[in-house]
């Protein structure tokens, strides 16, 4: 492997995506390639129906590509069957949704602890607390997700998808279902998170104000990559 593909923590290399519908095959995604080094803060932006959130599943092994190849963090994830994507994103990846995805029979912390608890780490319950408290929830920790706010359950999403300290954190629209405060402080904490952790952050956004608070930007429309900002930095370079 080059020095180049060790910097970057996900290669992709000629995907497509194309679904079957009764009036044929309907291409997603065409032909897309771009590198994301390690620690990078990056944005997917687009119109809606452009195929961004399908290039999120894909990049994090929720979904398979017709064609291509997805390396994360070196391994060859569209080669691998669905226990080994699964053990892989458990390893490697953190999951931010727009929808919250909090479990409602579990609290707070109990909430933040599951991934870790899953993963058999002994220490979940310290590392819970401790990024309950970064989120500024350390008073909320036996609250179920019912009895919170729409910004503290995404706080607590957040401090989920950060247990286990993972290389890459996928955020779909993270804070389009909060109001402008809650947004902004949601937004504000992955970026501190992203950069104390050193964690690599893929964020998919309508936002270009949130957009341009990224390292680097990929827009696509009409399922084709039709901007790549890393390549303006590289060509600069």
């Amino acid at each position: 492997m080059s020095a180049l593909s060790q910097l970057n923590i996900i290669q992709v290399n000629g995907l497509s995506k194309t679904v079957s519908t009764l009036e044929g095959d309907l291409p997603i995604l065409s032909d897309i390639s771009f590198n994301v080094k390690s620690g990078d803060s990056v944005a997917v932006v687009g119109t809606s129906g452009s195929g961004k959130s399908t290039l999120l599943s894909l990049l994090a092994g929720l979904d398979q590509s017709s064609e291509g190849e997805i390396f994360l963090d070196g391994e060859p994830l569209h080669s691998l069957d669905e226990e080994a994507r699964a053990a892989l994103r458990a390893s490697k990846v953190g999951f931010v949704f727009q929808s919250f995805m909090l479990v409602q029979s579990l609290t707070a912390l109990e909430n933040v602890m599951l991934p870790a608890e899953l993963a058999g780490e002994q220490n979940a319950k310290q590392q819970a607390l401790e990024l309950l408290e970064k989120v500024g929830l350390s008073h909320r920790v036996e609250h179920y997700p019912s009895q919170l706010s729409g910004g503290e359950q995404q706080r607590v999403a957040i401090a989920r998808a950060f247990i286990g300290t993972p290389k890459i954190l996928f955020a779909d629209e993270p804070s389009a279902n909060l109001d402008s405060k809650n947004g902004k402080m949601i937004e504000s904490l992955l970026f501190d998170l992203n950069q104390s952790h050193g964690t690599t952050l893929i964020l998919v956004t309508h936002d270009e104000a949130l957009a341009q608070k990224c390292q680097h930007i990929l827009q696509i429309e009409a399922g084709k990559l039709v901007k790549d900002t890393s390549e303006d930095v590289a060509n600069v370079g």
